[in-house]
């Protein structure tokens, strides 16, 4: 007899799967670090639902230039398209998955996306489909496009 998979609420909600102990470590270990270190220049906002078509996209961090709380005017599904987007692979998604995402957030028009892998200490920098660099836990991430650095073994600890 086959197994069948079961899909979660959340996972059917948001589309992606649920996050693992090390997958949300280190989900909160970026988004602590880029707010502190370029909290003045970005607004990185975690979970948030992408308006983009066919499918909604719910990014693990979105980097945005400037966006400013305003009580009473808010969005569940947001138009306007991030600087940046970050993905880590949670142990139930393939990278070929990941990749193929990415591509749907550059025709939406972003400018960076990253792709952590944690089981191996890795994030992969896109500036476009195709067009990457590799930083491991012992190197310093640079993100030519939007300008940020970060110590990748503050990030995988």
């Amino acid at each position: 007899m086959e197994a069948v998979a079961e899909i979660s609420t959340y996972e059917q909600q948001r589309n992606k799967p649920i996050p693992s102990k090390n997958h949300s470590i280190v989900q909160g270990n970026l988004y602590f670090l880029i707010r502190q270190l370029f909290g003045k220049q970005y607004k990185i906002l975690p979970e948030l639902s992408l308006k983009i078509s066919p499918k909604d996209k719910v990014p693990d961090l979105a980097i945005y230039k400037k966006l400013e709380f305003t009580p009473g005017l808010d969005e569940v599904k947001v138009k306007e398209m991030p600087l940046g987007v970050i993905e880590i692979l949670a142990p139930s998604q393939s990278m070929s998955e990941l990749i193929s995402k990415s591509r749907k957030y550059f025709d939406a028009g972003i400018k960076s996306y990253w792709l952590v892998l944690p089981d191996v200490l890795t994030v992969y920098v896109y500036k476009a489909p195709g067009d990457f660099e590799v930083f491991s836990k012992k190197e310093i991430l640079k993100d030519r496009q939007l300008g940020i650095e970060l110590d990748l073994g503050e990030v995988f600890k």
